[in-house]
């Protein structure tokens, strides 16, 4: 579905009575102030971004709001994973109390998914509940962690267990600060994309291996198409099961068991982004798939050859840049035990019967998961 301006497309994410648009196209930065200004419930928004994006589109973002008479004050985050420690949580909470906001001001969540998933947990509980923007810039974030209303903070069980479901007005995707990201980030959110092929749309994925280079590379037309298709598989999904109450929510956890677990085990730093986790993950997936004769070989291979080709972690020993760190089976799987997605005990994995096959299920054997570990850390 087109809108108004001609480069730029709408992909609606269907909620009843809390339906939203995701905008997506070149140049949306400087109009985010013209798109919101319909759905605020009073002129105030307050912006949170990083210490990283906000020197680059913080002071143009704030403009975008001014020029329609809405005030638009800022409040800065360090970047990264820390950001969603208790600690830092509580800092953002009384930065935002500080201001003074009542329940019409809303809050907008400017960059990567760390800063969209604390404002959207901070919306969530500030004066029990206020409204919230999306603005991603990463691609991780424009496809998957700014749609769908996830939002958490991490503890020291595990990433995303204290949260809530809580669902953005306005999701706001600009194409052009892509061109900003280092490819290592444009790679951990091209897995994101890879995703959806893989759980349910194999032409999907067959465009992916034949255009993901090209998308990397800036080719402006396949990013924008890529974070369209994304966007409404997610759409899909979200809007038949919005809270996860079945497993088709699930589905979009491909790679997350074991991606979650190794980002775990890496501390949530900087040698394991979270979309790099995922890609892995993926690829771990669909091997145990074929381990247990689920999944033909040949697709756990094309899987694994084309996230490689692109430049996604495969291989946990080159996970950080060195061969030092010292991997263990054992410590993963009680990773794994801590995973919003176990259920009395029980391991939680997406696995699948082929590209564009994906299912959930919760009766793989520990001993399985083991032996697939530890070839994965003997590769």
């Amino acid at each position: 579905m087109t809108s108004g301006a001609a480069s730029s497309r709408t992909v609606r994410v269907d909620l009843a009575g809390r339906g939203y648009d995701i905008v997506i196209g070149p140049g949306l930065i400087d109009r985010i102030g013209e798109f919101a200004a319909p759905l605020l419930a009073a002129p105030r928004v307050i912006v949170i971004s990083d210490d990283t994006v906000e020197p680059l589109y913080g002071a143009r973002v704030a403009a975008s709001f001014e020029r329609v008479g809405i005030q638009a004050g800022r409040v800065v985050v360090p970047a990264g994973e820390s950001s969603k420690e208790f600690g830092a949580f509580a800092r953002l909470m009384n930065e935002l109390l500080d201001r003074r906001p009542d329940r019409k001001t809303t809050l907008v969540a400017l960059g990567g998914g760390v800063v969209g998933d604390l404002t959207g947990f901070a919306a969530a509980v500030l004066l029990r509940g206020v409204d919230f923007i999306q603005v991603p810039t990463t691609l991780l974030a424009q496809v998957d962690s700014s749609v769908g209303g996830k939002t958490g903070i991490n503890t020291r069980h595990g990433k995303n267990l204290i949260g809530a479901f809580y669902q953005p007005r306005l999701v706001v995707a600009d194409t052009e600060v892509l061109d900003t990201l280092p490819r290592r980030e444009l790679l951990a959110g091209y897995a994101e994309v890879a995703k959806y092929g893989l759980i349910d749309a194999p032409a999907f994925w067959e465009w992916c291996e034949e255009n993901g280079p090209d998308l990397l590379a800036g080719d402006a037309a396949k990013r924008t198409y890529a974070i369209e298709q994304s966007c409404l598989a997610k759409a899909r999904i979200v809007a038949a099961d919005e809270r996860e109450t079945t497993d088709l929510r699930a589905l979009l956890n491909l790679g997350h068991t074991f991606g979650h677990a190794l980002e775990a085990e890496t501390g949530f730093g900087p040698d394991l982004l979270h979309g790099e986790a995922v890609g892995t993950g993926m690829a771990m997936a669909f091997d145990l798939s074929a381990r247990l004769g689920l999944c033909p070989a040949d697709d756990a291979a094309r899987v694994r050859r084309h996230l490689g080709a692109v430049g996604l972690p495969m291989r946990l020993r080159g996970i950080g840049g060195t061969n030092r760190r010292q991997w263990d089976a054992s410590r993963l799987i009680e990773h794994m035990r801590g995973d919003k997605k176990a259920e009395a005990g029980r391991l939680t994995f997406i696995l699948a019967r082929g590209i564009g096959k994906a299912f959930v299920t919760r009766d793989v054997k520990e001993d399985a998961v083991r032996a697939l570990l530890d070839s994965a850390i003997a590769a």
